[in-house]
């Protein structure tokens, strides 16, 4: 029997909620558990959501901007803290705002002009552990300028991507052809960079969660 994922739905738009919840009433391995028009609703409700004897939402489909004046990022990380994802959804391609709310852990970025099964097909990536990658994500992470995202070199960016992936740095450095101590070099080299850039990254846990918040991995 396939695996039922659970969603809800923050958005201050009824309309929009009542239309996904049709949307949503036709698909036979996810199902809709909760709707709010603001994340201290949705988590308010014990009955829906809140309740610590049940388990959270999979995937929260979350509106980029609230008419609560709430901040998106400490929206997306309430969220995260429940153990939920997060997949944004806005009615516009915000460049800035799209890297914000990447950095702020969430997992994936879709405007409302796409279609259901695009919208599924990110939520179930979502739920299997995956980022939900899309054109709107791609364009920002390409043209991000921000101090805050270092600079890498390709060679840089190779080690990175294969060292927080899960490889030894022996295997890294075996894959781009190099020694050890030279894949060693340039992992300190990020490591550097990203501390210019004010975050601090130490550890193999560190460069793997800077590869998700800056879409590394082809996001």
């Amino acid at each position: 029997m396939a695996r039922v994922i659970t969603v809800a739905v923050v958005d201050d738009d009824r309309m929009l909620r009542d239309g996904l919840r049709a949307w949503l009433d036709g698909v036979p391995d996810l199902r809709l558990v909760a709707t709010a028009a603001t994340v201290a609703e949705l988590l308010a409700d014990p009955g829906r959501y809140g309740d610590p004897q049940r388990a959270p939402a999979d995937v929260v489909l979350l509106d980029l901007v609230l008419r609560d004046g709430s901040d998106p990022a400490d929206n997306i990380r309430r969220l995260l803290r429940t153990g939920s994802r997060v997949l944004m959804i806005s009615t516009v391609p915000d460049r800035s705002r799209i890297i914000e709310a990447i950095r702020a852990g969430a997992d994936g970025y879709l405007t409302k002009d796409h279609d259901l099964p695009t919208l599924v097909c990110a939520v179930k990536d979502l739920a299997e552990g995956r980022g939900a990658h899309s054109m709107e994500l791609a364009f920002a992470c390409a043209y991000d300028d921000s101090p805050a995202r270092p600079r890498l070199s390709p060679r840089e960016r190779q080690i990175l991507l294969d060292y927080a992936s899960g490889m030894t740095l022996k295997s890294a450095a075996r894959r781009a052809g190099i020694t050890v101590h030279t894949a060693k070099d340039y992992l300190d080299r990020v490591k550097a960079k990203y501390q210019q850039a004010g975050r601090p990254t130490y550890t193999k846990l560190d460069l793997a969660l800077r590869v998700r918040e800056d879409s590394l991995d082809g996001g």
